[in-house]
C-alpha cells in the first residue's frame, strides 16, 4: 500500500495537502492553548481572594485562641473572633470556587477550540487521502492480475480524451488496436491509466 503517488505532480499535491492539514491542526491546538491561558488570567482574582481569606482566617483564628486565654472574658472574646475566622474561610472557599469555575470554562473552551477545527480538517482531508490510497491499491492489483493491462487500457480509452494525446495513434485508431490486442498500444494505454492514478508501471 502506497501513501503517496509515484508521479511528481500528484505526489507534490499530496504532500502539500498533508502539510496544510498538519499546519491547521497545529494552529488550532496553539490557538486553543493561547485562549486557555487568557481565560485562566480570570482566575487570578480568585487566587487573591483565597489567599486573603486564608490569611484573614488564620489571623483571626490565632487572635481568638489568644483571646481565649484572657481570664473571665476569654470565652466572650473568642467567639466573635472565631466567627470572623469562619467568614474568612468562606472568602477563601469563594476564591477557590471562582478558580474552579474558570478552570472548567477554560478546559471546555480549549476542548471545543481543538475538536471542532481538527474534526473539520479531518472531514475535508482524510477522505480525499483515503480515497486515493484505496484507488492506488485497486489499480495496482488490477495491473498485477491476469489481463490487468488490458483492463487498464480500456479504462484509459473510456477516460478523458485529453489523457490520450500522448499515445501514438496507429492506423485504425486506438480502440481498434486495443480490440486486436496490440501489446504496444495496450502498454501505452495502461501507462496512461497508471499516470492518471499517480502510479508508475
Amino acid at each position: 500500500m502506497r501513501l503517496y503517488a509515484q508521479t511528481p505532480a500528484r505526489r507534490n499535491r499530496q504532500v502539500l495537502g498533508d502539510l496544510i492539514a498538519a499546519a491547521l491542526v497545529a494552529a488550532a491546538v496553539w490557538f486553543a492553548l493561547a485562549v486557555r491561558e487568557t481565560i485562566m488570567l480570570l482566575a487570578e482574582p480568585g487566587r487573591k481572594v483565597e489567599s486573603a481569606g486564608d490569611s484573614l482566617a488564620a489571623g483571626l483564628g490565632n487572635a481568638g485562641d489568644a483571646a481565649g486565654g484572657v481570664p473571665l472574658v476569654g470565652g466572650l472574646l473568642k467567639r466573635p473572633l472565631r466567627s470572623a475566622a469562619d467568614a474568612g474561610s468562606g472568602f477563601a472557599d469563594a476564591g477557590q470556587s471562582l478558580q474552579d469555575t474558570v478552570g472548567r470554562v477554560a478546559d471546555l473552551t480549549t476542548v471545543a477550540l481543538i475538536v471542532v477545527p481538527v474534526a473539520a480538517v479531518l472531514l475535508l482531508w482524510l477522505p480525499w487521502r483515503l480515497r486515493w490510497i484505496r484507488r492506488g491499491v485497486t489499480v495496482r492489483r488490477l495491473l498485477d492480475a491476469p489481463g490487468g493491462a488490458d483492463l487498464l487500457a480500456l479504462r484509459a480509452l473510456t477516460g478523458p480524451p485529453g489523457d490520450l494525446l500522448s499515445v501514438p495513434v496507429p492506423a485504425g485508431g486506438l480502440a481498434d488496436a486495443w480490440r486486436r490486442g496490440d501489446q504496444r498500444v495496450i502498454s501505452d494505454l495502461s501507462r496512461v491509466a497508471l499516470d492518471r492514478a499517480g502510479l508508475r508501471p
